[in-house]
């Protein structure tokens, strides 16, 4: 083969897109083949990035908004020297491979973000691009740009329909992400056939609005548009950029090109080989001959800009060695030497003084005596500060250019928000928290799903957690969101019951690397428990005996959460007074408690205690599984209603009479 063209280095990602597919016998060629030519100049000529080091932190960030076309990320991982050898991409969407239907973060090397929900990757892209501008304020010196990388986002118009495009893109035009680019494959084309019947937004103006250049027809299939426009949106740092890219899905099949058809299944033999004639491809299926190799030269070029990025970064730290070790500290995810040692002491302080607030209070109290020992703690509310508690003495705004700047006004974008946190988590340098109103987890649920999935360490927070905030009724009081955030898989959920609990949930969700953690506060005051050392360390267990029976072996248990802990302990006296020897388990989190070793879960909830008594403002379901067909839930199978909480606490029965009529009722 003679020197190959442009067109022949993308067309290898068509075939190897398309071929997959086809032996795969499902998945989606058209994106691929549509996208190719932009990916082809992108990731030769502009991308920042070494295979041979996936994790190098200066990396420019690529994203897959459209991960349904996820063939072309895996194409161009292979061709550009990933480990990412050809038996995978002929094992397309099969189980223990690592390409699998839409990317995987934690499967591929060179994921950045698990893509597939259409716009969540957009949003990603907007938390990359925010990680790169806060930590580049932070640690850049003049003569050292040493965070200089940009994210790169493809999108198509499935993406730009979904609602959290609009709350993302919004976003990252108030703060100025300059660095961040998105490429709009404007094929006119989704599942259903031509958008015009359903998406005839003005997307140009609509970004232009949101204070984003635009660059306008860009010819998709043409290399040398594609370049001047990538040249175009470098040539400034002050707004993102959008690229209307105009393309043909499907490109370069006879029959399907342009057509929904070519969307979500395989070409066909026959045309894929009509395909193969058309774009004058002579090779069989992954076949990709030495020149076309060779031509994708991102491999060699990747290993002298970590080179050349390490030289850089020696000079940096010989001049400025503090902020160096933290950089290289925050990169790889480690906590600050004296951060364990600062929460036990907190933690102990607040077991001594026993404060009663609510534990949205406590939650900011907690904020305030961990965040000057994690810079890397940036954090945001969605227009809720006030109400949250989110912001601490040194909360400094992330829209400005300060140095320490780690607070977000996400502004009300709950959905954006918590997906803009996963790309900070992901992106590294940050542990990320947001906040909202317990009941508006849902408009956030799917982006919460995707953390647990993508095991990002991120912290979501939610306030006003029960019927307990009373006068704004049953639209804002949660009663199914509990039970709804703890059926999550890897997704820790924390409701702790006085300021001492919600420390420990705080350092918990701080320490855990592996993926979120859900922290429920409440908006009224609540009760401190006393505790002994044996018990404070407890707590991090996610269960313990709060309060053991003063009467010999226990034959109640009440197990409770939250603010419904204080009342099991009211009921526990009462029980006591009549001779029922009664325990008290507090569980501020039942995801935690369940990963103990059957001997510890044994010894606080033993199975010969068949007597349970679980106590939740919430759906009772899936309190079951503790107490079984044979105990009782307090809780509430119901929506809630307008009146003070006091008022509704007692007419939905949640009181220590009640509780304790239930324990009695088990005798």
């Amino acid at each position: 083969m003679t020197q190959p063209t442009r067109r022949d280095l993308a067309n290898a990602i068509r075939f190897l897109a398309a071929d997959a597919v086809e032996a795969a016998k499902s998945g989606h060629p058209g994106m691929p083949m549509g996208m190719a030519d932009i990916a082809e100049v992108l990731w030769n000529d502009y991308l920042s990035h070494n295979p041979n080091n996936p994790k190098w932190f200066n990396r420019d960030r690529f994203v897959l908004s459209n991960g349904h076309g996820s063939m072309l990320q895996y194409a161009l991982l292979h061709l550009s020297g990933y480990d990412l050898p050809i038996e995978e991409l002929k094992n397309f969407r099969q189980l223990g491979h690592r390409t699998p239907g839409h990317p995987e973060n934690f499967v591929t090397p060179g994921v950045e973000t698990t893509t597939g929900p259409l716009g969540q990757g957009f949003a990603n892209a907007v938390g990359f691009a925010l990680a790169e501008k806060l930590l580049a304020q932070r640690f850049n010196r003049p003569e050292f740009a040493i965070v200089d990388h940009r994210t790169w986002v493809f999108l198509g118009d499935g993406c730009l329909m979904e609602g959290i495009s609009h709350e993302a893109a919004s976003l990252a035009g108030t703060l100025k992400l300059g660095k961040l680019v998105a490429f709009w494959d404007d094929n006119g084309i989704s599942i259903d056939g031509e958008v015009q019947g359903w998406f005839t937004d003005d997307t140009p103006k609509r970004f232009e609005a949101y204070g984003w250049r635009v660059i306008r027809d860009v010819d998709g299939h043409d290399a040398d548009a594609i370049k001047a426009a990538i040249e175009d949106s470098l040539s400034q740092d002050e707004r993102p950029t959008l690229v209307c890219c105009r393309t043909t899905i499907g490109f370069g099949s006879p029959a399907k090109a342009g057509k929904e058809s070519s969307h979500g299944a395989p070409l066909g033999g026959d045309e894929l080989a009509a395909t193969r004639k058309a774009l004058g491809w002579e090779h069989g299926p992954f076949e990709l001959p030495a020149a076309i190799q060779d031509g994708w030269r991102a491999g060699n070029a990747g290993l002298v800009r970590e080179e050349q990025w390490n030289r850089l970064f020696d000079a940096y730290a010989q001049k400025y060695p503090d902020i160096a070790t933290e950089l290289s500290r925050r990169s790889h995810g480690e906590l600050p030497e004296e951060f364990a040692a600062a929460a036990e002491a907190y933690i102990r302080k607040l077991q001594a003084e026993g404060p009663e607030v609510a534990s949205r209070k406590a939650s900011q109290m907690a904020i305030e005596a961990f965040a000057p020992h994690l810079p890397e703690l940036v954090g945001g509310s969605a227009d809720l500060a006030s109400s949250n508690l989110t912001m601490w003495s040194g909360s400094k705004d992330a829209a400005g250019d300060d140095p320490s700047a780690n607070y977000i006004y996400y502004g009300v974008r709950e959905f954006a928000m918590t997906a803009i946190s996963n790309g900070l988590a992901l992106h590294g340098g940050f542990i990320p928290y947001d906040a909202t109103f317990l009941v508006f987890s849902d408009y956030a649920r799917n982006a919460v799903r995707m953390s647990a999935l993508m095991e990002a360490h991120a912290i979501h927070v939610y306030t006003h957690d029960s019927i307990g905030l009373g006068e704004d009724g049953p639209t804002h009081q949660p009663v199914e969101h509990l039970a709804s955030l703890r059926l999550i898989p890897n997704n820790d959920v924390w409701r702790p019951c006085d300021a001492v609990e919600s420390a420990v949930a705080w350092r918990a969700a701080i320490e855990r690397r592996d993926g979120p953690s859900c922290l429920v506060f409440s908006r009224q005051n609540l009760p401190h428990q006393s505790r002994d050392d044996a018990q404070l360390a407890a707590i991090a267990r996610g269960g313990y005996v709060l309060a053991e029976a003063g009467n010999g072996a226990p034959e109640i248990v009440l197990i409770a959460t939250g603010s419904e802990v204080g009342l099991a302990v009211e009921a526990r006296a009462m029980l006591e007074a009549e001779g029922i020897a009664t325990r008290v388990v507090s569980m501020p989190s039942s995801d935690v408690f369940d990963r103990q070793d059957a001997e510890y879960r044994e010894a606080v909830l033993p199975s010969a205690l068949r007597r349970r008594v679980a106590v939740e403002a919430g759906v009772t379901d899936a309190w079951r599984k503790y107490v079984g067909l044979d105990g009782a839930v307090v809780g509430l199978d119901r929506f809630g209603a307008s009146a003070p909480a006091g008022v509704l606490f007692k007419h939905f029965g949640f009181t220590a009479q009640a509780v304790a009529d239930a324990a009695r009722a088990l005798r």
